[in-house]
């Protein structure tokens, strides 16, 4: 509790000392500007972490319990098969319900790749089958047997083969984003530490000026810190208002085609990136304050 009262003590600033340090300059601006360009991408990282979460959660759920059924035989002989496979899926444990989908419905999935004029109807097309399982779940295994001595043109694809890549490759990509806003906070505390350190060593004369006068290093260097940390939260607030103005304007998952689909702050995420100034300002703080202690060690 001392250590926290001596904090805001630093932060509530001395005008005497204040007056080392300059208020405007090239180190001021490239504080101000580092935690404004930091926090701007900290919001980008975090919208892309919370949105690669949403994802990861919603392929979990939505293809956990379903599967496809494909049936490649002859023309003839495609509806008998296809009804062979429904009374099969309908008579296997574990299944909750087998749908055979509709011409088109399968048009549907291969427009984007042939286009909207594709003749479904005349091209030996496979018939699918979508299956959702019960919360039990089927056998696998055993459902293949029983299609392959039955249904012989039957392929059951239980989505493991390309959802688990997909669901990992989620989850990798929100951990990058979260390493991303590590390394962010890293190089903001290393620019202001260089900023903090060309501001010490531009104002040595004063400082030996107030080391005669009986002033004490950590007055001094309080007086460092607190007019860096307030740079940096002033630059961190207004990058992070103008990244979440930049996340608020992005496309719509129709106007981008579904490839920035969830790209975005959802209900009380937007509360997120809010906690960006405060651990920025926190940053600036300790960055500050390590950097001005060396180097009033280093001119003594």
């Amino acid at each position: 509790m001392n250590g926290l009262f001596r904090y805001i003590a630093v932060l509530a600033g001395d005008p005497q000392a204040d007056r080392t340090v300059p208020p405007t300059g090239f180190t001021a601006r490239l504080t101000v500007f580092t935690a404004g360009a930091m926090a701007f991408l900290a919001v980008f990282a975090l919208a892309l972490s919370l949105a690669t979460g949403r994802i990861a959660d919603r392929w979990e759920s939505e293809l956990a319990r379903t599967a496809t059924l494909r049936i490649s035989a002859p023309m003839d002989q495609l509806d008998a098969q296809q009804a062979a496979a429904l009374t099969v899926l309908e008579t296997t444990p574990g299944i909750a319900s087998a749908r055979a989908l509709t011409a088109e419905e399968q048009k549907a999935l291969l427009e984007p790749w042939f286009g909207p004029d594709l003749p479904v109807e005349s091209l030996p097309i496979p018939r699918l089958i979508e299956i959702v399982e019960t919360e039990e779940g089927y056998d696998p295994a055993g459902l293949r047997a029983r299609l392959q001595a039955e249904v012989p043109g039957a392929v059951l694809d239980d989505h493991t083969r390309w959802r688990d890549p997909l669901i990992a490759a989620a989850h990798r990509l929100r951990l990058l984003a979260v390493v991303a806003v590590v390394l962010i906070g890293m190089a903001t505390a290393a620019m202001i530490t260089l900023a903090a350190q060309a501001a010490l060593a531009a104002n040595a004369q004063v400082i030996r000026v107030m080391r005669l006068v009986g002033a004490q290093d950590m007055y001094i260097a309080g007086a460092f810190v607190r007019r860096f940390t307030l740079r940096g939260l002033m630059g961190a607030v207004s990058g992070t208002l103008a990244g979440m103005v930049a996340v608020l304007l992005l496309p719509s998952t129709e106007v981008a085609g579904g490839f920035l689909t969830g790209l975005s702050f959802q209900g009380l995420g937007w509360l997120v990136p809010l906690a960006i100034p405060p651990l920025a300002a926190i940053v600036a703080f300790f960055a500050t304050r390590a950097a001005a202690l060396r180097t009033l060690r280093d001119l003594s």
